[in-house]
């Protein structure tokens, strides 16, 4: 092996050990007064358990890898996004308006495939939503909507 190849094989690994002493923080905040999911019908909050309560919620399922750097910026950059965005924990700090926005956006944004995020989807088949999930989150949806108004 050429020592070129060599000293960069060394440099990749020392800066892959180093790496692992960047650790980010893997939080899970106590709920915030209700969860959005507590009152879904128990087919509605299967779907959100194995699809989305990872990302929009404060009961994120860490995984083993979500130790190892890189990989665990982008896991807790995508979490603490996702919660930023939309998290069922905080629910009832949001004011009627912004529930209804979300509401809505769980139906449409699910509708068009934006969510799960495709890359989630590439580690968790299982999150993968079918024409049914999909039309049970629509219809949980607009009922809640129904309900705010």
């Amino acid at each position: 092996m050429p020592r070129v190849l060599r000293l960069a094989i060394f440099v990749f690994l020392g800066t892959l050990v180093a790496a692992q002493a960047i650790r980010p923080a893997r939080t899970n905040p106590p709920v915030a007064g209700a969860d959005l999911m507590r009152s879904a019908p128990p087919a509605v909050g299967h779907i959100f358990d194995r699809a989305c309560r990872d990302c929009h919620s404060n009961e994120t399922r860490w995984p083993w890898y979500s130790n190892i750097a890189p990989i665990s910026w982008m896991l807790v950059d995508h979490v603490n996004e996702g919660r930023d965005h939309f998290n069922v924990s905080e629910w009832s700090t949001y004011d009627e308006d912004d529930q209804d926005k979300l509401l809505g956006s769980v139906c449409s944004l699910t509708k068009r495939g934006r969510m799960p995020f495709p890359s989630y989807l590439w580690i968790h088949h299982e999150a993968r939503l079918s024409a049914s999930d999909v039309a049970a989150l629509c219809g949980w949806s607009d009922r809640m909507r129904d309900q705010l108004q």
